[in-house]
């Protein structure tokens, strides 16, 4: 679990300044993707899940 919260933090991190530094590429898309297999693993992954839900059932009621 210690290791995943780490690989979360520091894939964040680097996405972050990835992004911020506009260097798109592979290597963005890389981190970027890896940043979310690892925050899939976390306690994280439950919140995002219901929110994401509750956002896509929120639409039609617009």
């Amino acid at each position: 679990m210690a290791v995943t919260v780490s690989l979360v933090l520091l894939f964040g991190l680097v996405l972050f300044f990835l992004l911020r530094s506009k260097s798109l590429g592979a290597g963005s898309a890389f981190i970027a993707v890896m940043f979310g297999f690892f925050l899939a693993s976390t306690g994280a992954s439950t919140p995002i899940n219901e929110l994401t839900t509750a956002v896509i059932n929120s639409i039609p009621d617009l």
